[in-house]
């Protein structure tokens, strides 16, 4: 068999050490998809499509290198020719294909469908410039183009086509595959459509386009500004594309088999993530009658073929569409909605039930629940709250369709590729038979010995010099490795609160200004994009960014504090962040946050947790007990009841509260008028005491409390470091092997 060494040399047409860092990731990059083809399998009767807008997929080398089996002698081969390969790994762009935790999730899932040798894709969009890539210009936020596909690149053009009828054109789609292995097993494939007409070169200053030019804007960027109706529109178009392609590849996959359609649920189910591809059920619905299927019928297989997750309980991701939008972009898809309607209002009497409300909105959620067969939310608490208030009419009306998948993390990219020192450590304690059957780590909770504990400290502060040498790279700010890495990186939204840890960052600052200083010095870490639409957002962005300059540049407070905004936030630089961080801030308003995945990471990488009892925080306590988790904040029952009595006013904790209403005030306080735009910190103060919708003050104080009593408990070393060896120990439950696992099976039973 020829070795990797022997195929690198091939492939380049001569001596390794001879070759551009570029040229070996594009030989890697060739090598890498051969292997994966071979590997592809059409076993499995019935399949599994998981439809998402987003998969934030990550740098994709090293991840299938640790999946193909090929990693250690990859970097060895390289080593010996003088080459590095997290060097060569910076040739890589990364894929614009997602934001946030829902598009790492898809991944995730992607990567344990294929690791546990499941039937398997994804079907998603090929976005060309991704959400946008974040420029600081003045301490704002600047949107541009963050351009990804190279002429070599991991995405294969195949000669699969559709076209796609909207109300006032016709477009033709183009496929292209992304290979998916699977750790030690199978290849599956994310199927990412185009459209044949797209064109970058519509996109003017910063990410402005044409939002009407549909045949050339379609797949340019990920969730387009929705400020305005054309924006709003663009998205129907979207995902109408999105799904209309992927029915239409779904049932001519499923007629290859043998599938009649009679008998589809037999060799498909549909997976819809979030509400973004809910128009998949209409359209299977027209295609199935289209195909000669009566529609009575159509409407049972596909009750029986679609799924539904439900991420979050906010009100952008339970879509609601105008049926005027509707019936101008998708008018063939509108009839059949109003008979879906019509056929609930005839059995249930309810109007809140109803998929078109009295608005004229359709509801997609409803939609999804009254015409697929599951409905599931991703964390206990998440479920639970689902059941409880948001969607408890339709929990009683079908209780069994109900069920929870709590969220998991695939812990071959986010420990064995990000995090090679621990991954080294752990298989010296236990075995490498984790790397396949991650609840082996519990065994990891043995090794509580002064010697163990102490090799563990040393690799995380290897892992935070690492980390220091970055920054300063990319970012141009020098950090002490020394002291607390303090780290939120996330989307930013408000109900995340990335607000309230800035104020706590003021409180702090002014603390040592009047000569409380640290024991130990602390850098607090952001990282997130905001919406180009979400002015708040923004505006925190803004004040994050104004408190760096400030604290960064005063020679008093720098010793102690450092607040580094890292820009552009991506899969990348997480992997160099979270095995880094020593306190993770999880900090959402309880309630709010369906489950979170970034708190997996952090935990399965020895960091501790600061948070609310939200989301996967409460499986997280649970599992690692109350002294091993620093947990603060009111209730998400508290803060239900809250918004249920609407009687929160953040105006009357900023009077109660001297350490609040100054830490508030400096928002609009000389200092960081001096720095930041009057507008934008203005803007953000008011909001602070006129709404305040996710409750920042109202857990403020408690927060500041917690937060100190962490960084106490920091200096005690080793107490410390057992906390980390719990962590890590416990962490094996949120693995997306498990999770998928569960999908399987519950809901979809594919074997």
């Amino acid at each position: 068999m020829e070795s990797l060494a022997e195929k690198l040399r091939s492939q380049c047409g001569r001596e390794i050490k001879e070759c551009s860092d570029r040229e070996l990731y594009q030989a890697l990059l060739s090598i890498v998809q051969k292997e994966a083809l071979k590997r592809e399998s059409n076993e499995g009767k019935k399949k599994i499509y998981y439809i998402s807008a987003e998969f934030l997929i990550g740098k994709l080398l090293s991840n299938n290198l640790i999946n193909l089996g090929w990693y250690d002698e990859a970097r060895d081969v390289l080593a010996a020719a003088g080459k590095d390969l997290s060097q060569i790994e910076e040739a890589e762009p990364e894929p614009s294909l997602g934001n946030g935790g829902l598009g790492r999730l898809a991944a995730c899932f992607l990567d344990s469908m294929a690791g546990l040798g499941l039937n398997g894709a994804g079907i998603g969009l090929n976005y060309h410039f991704g959400l946008f890539k974040q420029e600081f210009e003045n301490e704002l936020q600047k949107e541009t183009p963050n351009p990804w596909i190279e002429e070599k690149s991991w995405l294969i053009p195949r000669e699969v086509s559709y076209s796609v009828e909207f109300g006032n054109l016709t477009v033709h789609s183009r496929l292209y595959d992304i290979a998916v292995t699977g750790y030690r097993n199978r290849t599956d494939w994310l199927h990412l459509f185009d459209v044949e007409t797209v064109d970058e070169g519509i996109v003017k200053e910063g990410i402005s386009f044409d939002k009407e030019d549909i045949a050339k804007n379609l797949t340019l960027f990920l969730y387009p500004d929705d400020s305005d109706d054309k924006g709003r529109k663009l998205r129907i178009y979207q995902q109408y594309f999105m799904v209309s392609n992927g029915a239409q590849l779904i049932l001519d996959e499923c007629e290859k088999k043998g599938c009649t359609l009679h008998d589809l649920p037999d060799y498909a189910v549909i997976q819809i993530n979030d509400t973004h591809p809910s128009m998949v059920i209409p359209e299977l619905i027209r295609l199935l009658t289209l195909r000669g299927i009566d529609f009575d019928e159509a409407v049972e297989i596909v009750k029986k073929t679609c799924a539904y997750t439900n991420h979050t309980i906010l009100a952008e991701a339970l879509e609601k569409w105008p049926v005027s939008y509707l019936k101008e972009v998708v008018p063939q898809l509108v009839p059949i909605i109003e008979i879906l309607d019509a056929r609930i209002r005839r059995k249930f009497e309810k109007p809140e039930v109803a998929i078109i409300d009295h608005e004229d909105l359709v509801h997609m959620a409803h939609m999804d629940i009254h015409y697929g067969f599951s409905v599931n939310g991703v964390a206990y608490l998440h479920t639970e709250i689902l059941k409880s208030t948001e969607l408890k009419d339709f929990y009683e009306l079908y209780p069994e369709k109900f069920n929870n998948k709590t969220n998991g993390i695939t812990f071959r990219r986010w420990l064995l590729h990000c995090n090679h020192p621990l991954a080294d450590f752990i298989t010296g304690k236990i075995g490498a038979e984790y790397k396949k059957d991650v609840n082996l780590l519990e065994k990891l909770g043995e090794f509580a010995d002064e010697a163990s504990l102490k090799e563990l400290l040393d690799i995380k502060h290897q892992n935070k010099v690492a980390l220091k040498h970055y920054l300063k790279e990319t970012e141009g700010i020098d950090v002490d490795e020394n002291s607390i890495f303090d780290i939120q990186i996330k989307r930013l939204h408000e109900y995340k609160r990335q607000q309230m840890n800035a104020l706590y960052v003021i409180h702090k600052y002014l603390e040592i200004k009047r000569g409380k200083i640290p024991t130990t010095p602390v850098t607090v870490i952001f990282g997130a994009k905001a919406a180009p639409a979400y002015v708040i957002a923004k505006d925190i962005i803004h004040l994050i960014l104004c408190l760096a300059k400030l604290v960064n540049q005063d020679p008093k407070v720098s010793p102690y504090l450092k607040v580094v905004m890292v820009e552009n936030y991506n899969v990348t630089k997480a992997e160099k962040l979270i095995p880094a961080c020593d306190i993770s801030q999880q900090i959402s308003l309880a309630s709010k946050e369906a489950s979170g995945t970034g708190n997996m990471k952090f935990m399965l990488n020895g960091a501790v947790t600061l948070g609310t009892m939200d989301g996967a925080n409460v499986e997280i306590a649970d599992l690692v007990g109350k002294e091993n988790i620093y947990i603060f904040g009111e209730s998400s029952e508290t803060v239900i009841q809250h918004y249920k009595d609407a009687d929160y006013v953040s105006k009357e904790y900023y009077e109660s509260n001297e350490d609040i209403k100054e830490a508030v005030d400096f928002i609009v306080g000389e200092e960081l008028m001096e720095i930041g735009c009057k507008e934008n910190l203005q803007r953000l103060y008011d909001e602070l005491l006129k709404k305040d919708w996710f409750m920042t003050l109202l857990d403020y104080e408690d927060y500041v409390r917690v937060r100190e009593q962490a960084y106490k408990d920091y200096e005690n070393r080793m107490e410390w470091a057992k906390k980390m060896l719990v962590n890590i120990s416990k962490a094996g439950f949120f693995s997306s092997d498990r999770t998928i696992e569960e999908y399987n099976r519950d809901i979809w039973k594919l074997s």
